[in-house]
């Protein structure tokens, strides 16, 4: 799995440097956006007669992209991270955001609207994650466990400049560790509970980048991926973003995710919302 990972990531590196090589007079141009954000919430009670917990909150996020965009290639590679803990009372910090999402793709432009590509995706998170409705509370995800990792190759289709969309064929790998009993990576049709898994399928990614203002942008992005050996099992992934600027550093963000995996036990359907205020700076 890791070599095929590695395979892929070779593959589009030759793929740049050989089309840098044939277009020598074109000036190698890459550009780079970084944008952080910090949201801050903190409640403290002192002998408050209608009652209260104290509470703390925050959440980092940090999106950034880098694009090489020649006469004959584009090769983008964007990465979001995010990380937000909560403290209720004397419950102690309990994690409430955790995101590591790099994706790669390289896009061949063919002078016409569709134009074929090779890409990648990595997705996991920072730190455990616990069931809190279990006495004691049950780990049930760390760092890199589990971990899903893709490749993929086919056509891309981009109908108007805010939305973007491609279709191909793809191989998904699932890593875990010490969590196959959630069956992340396990294969119900055998008596061995599995702790990795590879399996080909199709795969289709729609993004959306729309500046409804000035200063609202609304950004949204749906993963499906159809395993070849069970059609009817589609993994459905969605992150939506609306995002407003109030000020220079100032910024709401509402966000919903949803995901569908069905291999994964008592998780077949997940959804999670975040309202933020709090900062933003942009780096880069």
């Amino acid at each position: 799995m890791r070599k095929l990972f590695a395979i892929t990531f070779c593959l589009l590196t030759l793929n740049a440097n050989a089309q840098q090589a044939d277009t020598a007079k074109v000036k190698k141009l890459w550009t780079h956006s970084l944008v952080g954000g910090l949201n801050l919430t903190q409640v403290s009670f002192d002998n408050w007669a209608q009652g209260g917990e104290n509470a703390l909150a925050y959440a980092l996020s940090l999106v950034g992209k880098s694009v090489n965009d020649l006469p004959k290639t584009d090769w983008t590679t964007s990465y979001k991270f995010a990380f937000g803990q909560t403290r209720l009372g004397n419950q102690g910090l309990r994690k409430t955001d955790d995101k590591i999402d790099l994706e790669t793709i390289l896009t061949y432009k063919m002078g016409t609207y569709i134009n074929p590509y090779v890409g990648a995706t990595f997705k996991s998170q920072f730190a455990s994650g616990f069931d809190y409705g279990t006495k004691p509370r049950t780990e049930v995800s760390k760092f890199f466990d589990p971990a899903y990792i893709t490749q993929s190759a086919g056509v891309g289709y981009q109908p108007l400049p805010q939305i973007k969309t491609r279709l191909g064929a793809a191989l998904r790998e699932v890593i875990t560790s010490e969590f196959s009993e959630f069956k992340y990576a396990d294969d119900p049709g055998t008596a061995k509970i599995e702790k990795t898994k590879v399996e080909g399928g199709l795969e289709s990614v729609t993004e959306v980048n729309w500046q409804m203002q000035s200063n609202i942008l609304f950004t949204g992005k749906l993963e499906l991926f159809d395993p070849f050996k069970a059609l009817d099992k589609v993994v459905i992934r969605s992150d939506n973003t609306l995002a407003a600027k109030v000020s220079k550093y100032m910024n709401v963000n509402f966000n919903v995710q949803f995901v569908k995996d069905p291999p994964v036990k008592n998780y077949r359907r997940q959804i999670k919302q975040v309202l933020g205020v709090g900062l933003s700076y942009t780096f880069l």
